[in-house]
């Protein structure tokens, strides 16, 4: 069967049954959807009767955010390639206020635009008659088709065969679930805030996020981490934009439910909007954070404000943690995995010579970036050292001496008419005027010698090159790199011998 972009999924099993199904119908559902699975929740929905069938709102209730979490869980263990969103635009508490709604008893007045249009639609609905599938699938594509904007070529797919194969496996398991006792309501609150760095948006951020909005009936306020706040993380390089992280969680958030007022605030220190909002009435922590939820109802008081309730969420355990790798699902996780891979696809090179293949290395002084550039050398490569060709440009009789002494005058020649680096340093240090004029004709000089250097390389049939560059990007000189590889090092490990290098 051919793979679909985007997909929405449609559980109609009971909520208290579903957390036995989840993990081999999202399995069920990778195999059809490549990039986004939407998951809209509505537990008994019949697909069979002959009636077409109305989306209701459904009550937040414990079950619901167990379901929540154990599904998000199972996504990161099964599919872990998928951008897997549970939309609750059709939760709400009975007390919730209507507000402007066309009709209150109706969650889609009308079709909700989601940020990928699904192509197919897949459910969990199970096929008592063979003969009714046609019957069903078209219930399907319209009940679906009443809730969300999708492709005008959306396709349906029924998951029930293997459901089946399931449920003679766990009978007993699904007899003992339902028999369990009426769902028990989850308590709601006006206005919700959490914190966080939102890094790689990835499982356990979005159980963070989707139970929020399960608990906030107005408004929720989302303060991400910024600056300061970055300091001490692990891999902080690594740590996406700010303004790209923000952008993640609006878009998921608009997806999930678009009737909240959402806020997100910038995070400068460990407290930030939640002590100083008096309309906050909860706040969502992890039992990692539960000490920092109350060191945030502490300040309240000092404040003068009203505590917040502290609702605890778990932690989601990842399932392919390596023994370095916290056993949690984390962003600091994510990181370390990206390390020696290429974060995006090489450019467009068709413009370079293919031999030889050239490295940009580039990183801080004392990240590591020579030895890198070493051990790659000791494996063949040729290695171009940049620093070292930079030496080269202020040698006496060459252009770029001629220039540097035009613009910065014969005050700055030794007695041997060597160039003095310390003089030239003093006359463009603090001064950004000045030092562009420097580099303006230093780094042209630079570049020239080498794609020399490359030319030697590909005259001796060298078959890669190393460029190893502290500047390689400010310089403009990745045009001349197939690839640019960076070398980090954490701040508190950096070497101590970084300033006689620079």
């Amino acid at each position: 069967m051919a793979m679909f972009s985007t997909g929405i999924l449609v559980l109609t099993a009971p909520l208290n049954t579903l957390p036995l199904r989840i993990a081999p119908v999202l399995s069920s559902a990778a195999q059809l959807v490549e990039r986004t699975l939407y998951v809209h929740l509505h537990p008994g929905l019949n697909l069979g009767s002959g009636t077409q069938p109305r989306p209701v709102y459904l009550p937040p209730v414990v079950d619901l955010s167990t379901l929540i979490t154990r599904l998000y869980s199972n996504a990161a263990n099964v599919c872990g390639h998928l951008d897997v969103r549970v939309l609750l635009t059709n939760v709400r508490a009975q007390s919730a206020s209507s507000g402007g709604l066309l009709n209150p008893n109706c969650p889609f007045p009308t079709p909700q635009s989601l940020s990928h249009s699904p192509e197919v639609v897949l459910t969990d609905f199970p096929l008592q008659d063979p003969g009714q599938s046609h019957q069903v699938t078209q219930c399907l594509l319209k009940y679906t088709g009443h809730c969300y904007v999708c492709s005008p070529k959306l396709h349906s797919v029924l998951l029930h065969p293997q459901l089946m194969q399931l449920e003679e496996k766990q009978e007993n398991n699904f007899n003992e679930a339902e028999e369990k006792t009426e769902p028990v309501p989850l308590e709601t609150y006006g206005d919700v805030v959490v914190g966080g760095t939102f890094d790689r948006l990835h499982g356990a951020h979005k159980t963070l996020l989707d139970i929020s909005c399960l608990l906030a009936n107005r408004r929720f306020i989302i303060a991400v981490c910024d600056q300061a706040m970055l300091k001490k993380k692990v891999l902080k390089d690594l740590i996406e934009p700010y303004s790209l992280r923000v952008q993640r969680i609006r878009e998921f958030l608009q997806d999930t439910k678009p009737s909240l007022q959402v806020e997100i605030v910038p995070l400068h220190d460990p407290f930030g909007v939640s002590v100083v909002d008096p309309l906050l009435q909860c706040i969502v922590v992890s039992e990692e954070t539960r000490k920092g939820g109350e060191a945030v109802n502490k300040k309240r008081c000092e404040n003068g404000l009203s505590t917040l309730v502290l609702h605890e969420i778990q932690l989601l355990k990842d399932a392919h943690h390596t023994d370095i790798e916290e056993e949690k699902i984390s962003s600091s996780s994510l990181r370390s995995r990206l390390l020696g891979t290429l974060v995006m696809p090489p450019k467009d090179t068709s413009l370079l010579p293919p031999i030889p293949y050239v490295l940009g290395l580039t990183g801080g002084s004392g990240s590591g970036k020579s030895s890198i550039a070493r051990r790659l050398e000791a494996l063949g490569a040729v290695r171009v050292d940049c620093d070292k060709l930079g030496h080269e440009v202020y040698q006496p009789d060459t252009a770029g001496y001629r220039r540097v002494i035009e613009e910065f005058g014969s005050d700055i020649l030794n007695e041997d008419k060597t160039i003095n680096r310390r003089t030239l340093g003093r006359k463009v240090f603090g001064n950004q005027e000045r030092l562009k004029a420097l580099t303006d004709i230093v780094w042209p000089e630079i570049a020239l010698l080498v794609k020399n250097r490359i030319g030697q390389a590909r005259d001796e049939g060298k078959r890669v090159c190393v460029l190893d560059a502290a500047v390689l990007l400010e310089a403009g000189w990745a045009d001349m790199v197939h690839e640019v590889w960076v070398s980090i090092i954490p701040e508190e490990e950096d070497s101590p011998t970084r300033e006689s290098q620079t």
